[in-house]
């Protein structure tokens, strides 16, 4: 979608109030990538918070909050050997190791926002698509950049290589569907569709199936022919995703919910209904039975893709968390925080430091806690009012430099109740 369509869209979105049956808690705006990495109990998120987290499953805490990116972070992509990468705003590509906090390495050339990510099936090469109308495809090894595709006459939304790794292949929002042998042979195949693209997937098969403004996904056999056209919503195709064994897609929109598509059928099989809210992310898990959402209340969501029912239908509080019915006002501003941060000494830093002792201490000063320079040298000692001002004004501007995920507390009352609520819970 257009730059102006998608702030339209999110400054909708943002108004409206998150609905009980979330899992995953911490960004601080919506949510525009997810993705699975190689590794046993983790996902990775990356929003418009300028933040990508990586979460442990088991519990869904986040395990670390990563800041690198000036701007929203548009697309991720996971790589065989456990790596991941990021891209965003900023038009850098970053390419994370699977436990460290600092960024393996930054790839720079893109003049535009990165909205797409692809990993060749070998894990040596990543694909990423632009808004500066290009696709370019670096080398993994040493970060070099050995091809950069251009014809695109409109942002490049969608990436993706084909199964044998020889070529890649991209959508835009020019309504063109373009392959691109790698080894420069030739000149590539381009196929116009009826309307611009947001996105893209291949099947194991070397099916395409594209994202269409129109509602429909668009779908191309590789043995050519006519593409076929599949009507899933009212409103534009703005995330798309497929199963890891290719048998079903999942497609979302402006409205909230999420169509499942048989692949064989060409049939939905099920509605994901949610919030209301757009969706603008869409990952199945390695294994296939799990579909995660993420959209415009900051929330990422885990859905039965069979059935299309949510996995946790109400979210489990933490052990220590009132039910609503009895719980202070200050503890329910507090639950969004939860995911990052610890009350006790005994459960210790999570993504963020403890707040244990909060009050009367200086700003980065926890043990053990990995905090940035900036935060370091700032002469902050944590009091009601200090606290207050931080979610009154933001972290970014409060404390510029933190790895924080962007989060505002508009009411006065509702800052008021989490500054008393934390007076007592971190003693």
């Amino acid at each position: 979608m257009r730059a102006a369509a998608v702030a339209a869209a999110l400054a909708a979105g943002l108004l409206a109030a998150a609905p009980a049956a979330a899992v995953y808690r911490g960004h601080g705006g919506p949510v525009r990538a997810i993705v699975e990495p190689a590794l046993p109990d983790a996902l990775v998120t990356a929003g418009f918070d300028s933040s990508v987290i990586r979460w442990a499953q088991k519990d869904e805490t986040a395990a670390a909050v990563l800041r690198i990116h000036e701007g929203p972070v548009h697309a991720l992509a996971a790589l065989p050997d456990g790596r991941f990468a990021s891209a965003g705003e900023d038009g850098r590509v970053v390419v994370w190791s699977a436990g460290s906090a600092e960024p393996q390495r930054v790839l720079t050339g893109h003049q535009g926002p990165v909205v797409a990510l692809a990993a060749s099936p070998d894990g040596a090469l990543l694909a990423s698509a632009a808004w500066d109308r290009t696709v370019r495809v670096w080398r993994l090894a040493d970060g070099a950049e050995i091809r950069r595709f251009e014809g695109h006459q409109d942002n490049v939304n969608g990436v993706a290589f084909t199964p044998d790794g020889r070529a890649v292949v991209s959508a835009g929002y020019d309504a063109t569907l373009r392959t691109w042998p790698l080894d420069g042979t030739g000149a590539g195949t381009v196929l116009t569709l009826p309307a611009p693209l947001n996105g893209l997937v291949l099947a194991p098969d070397g099916e395409a199936i594209a994202a269409g403004a129109d509602g429909r996904l668009h779908v191309v056999t590789p043995g050519g022919g006519a593409p076929l056209d599949l009507e899933v919503m009212q409103t534009p195709v703005t995330s798309l995703a497929i199963s890891p064994d290719g048998t079903r897609l999942a497609a979302a929109g402006l409205r909230g919910t999420v169509a499942i598509v048989d692949r064989a059928t060409r049939t939905p099989t099920a509605t994901l209904v949610g919030p209301g809210l757009p969706v603008w992310s869409l990952a199945f898990a390695r294994d296939g039975r799990t579909l995660f959402t993420g959209g415009a209340d900051r929330l990422v969501r885990r859905w039965n893709p069979v059935t299309g029912r949510p996995l946790d239908p109400v979210l489990p509080e933490p052990r220590d968390a009132a039910p609503d019915a009895v719980a202070e006002r200050g503890e329910r501003v507090f639950r969004a925080c939860r995911a990052c941060h610890t009350l006790t000494p005994e459960d210790g830093n999570r993504a963020g430091p403890t707040l244990h002792g909060l009050f009367g201490r200086r700003i980065a000063s926890v043990p053990g806690y990995l905090y940035s320079e900036a935060l370091k040298s700032m002469d902050i000692v944590w009091t009601p009012e200090t606290v207050a001002k931080l979610f009154e004004v933001g972290p970014s501007a409060y404390t510029p430099g933190t790895k924080m995920p962007e989060q505002t507390i508009g009411d006065a009352a509702d800052r008021k109740a989490l500054v008393d609520w934390l007076e007592k819970a971190t003693r």
